[in-house]
């Protein structure tokens, strides 16, 4: 397995406003009906990758972040660390089944690695 890019999030302090903004100009549908309120970006395409707006921390600046595939999610964090990342949400269970831990790579560029649900 390699480790496609498969999904994107964009993080907002404004989510409902960059909600509007992106369906307004992509035409993309966005569902927030999950038990976290996540907004699940549907592009229409099959082409691509998916992605979703969430609410970016108040201290933050807005950004996009990028999700990786992997078949480990603690050998890829452990891996990360040992060449400079810093863990920002150590390995997570969602409530689907998924797998994620979010990251800062040595620059500070935030990334994620994740294992869907099996």
């Amino acid at each position: 397995m390699g480790n496609p890019v498969v999904q994107f999030q964009i993080l907002s302090k404004v989510p409902e406003e960059t909600t509007q903004f992106y369906s307004a100009l992509f035409g993309w549908t966005v569902d927030a009906n999950n038990p976290m309120g996540y907004r699940r970006i549907h592009t229409g395409s099959r082409e691509g990758i998916q992605g979703g707006i969430w609410p970016s921390h108040p201290q933050a600046p807005n950004f996009v972040q990028l999700f990786m595939a992997v078949e480990d999610v603690g050998a890829s964090v452990k891996k990360a660390e040992g060449l400079g990342a810093k863990v920002i949400i150590p390995p997570t269970m969602l409530p689907e089944g998924d797998e994620m831990s979010v990251m800062l790579d040595p620059q500070g560029m935030s990334f994620a690695v994740w294992r869907p649900a099996s």
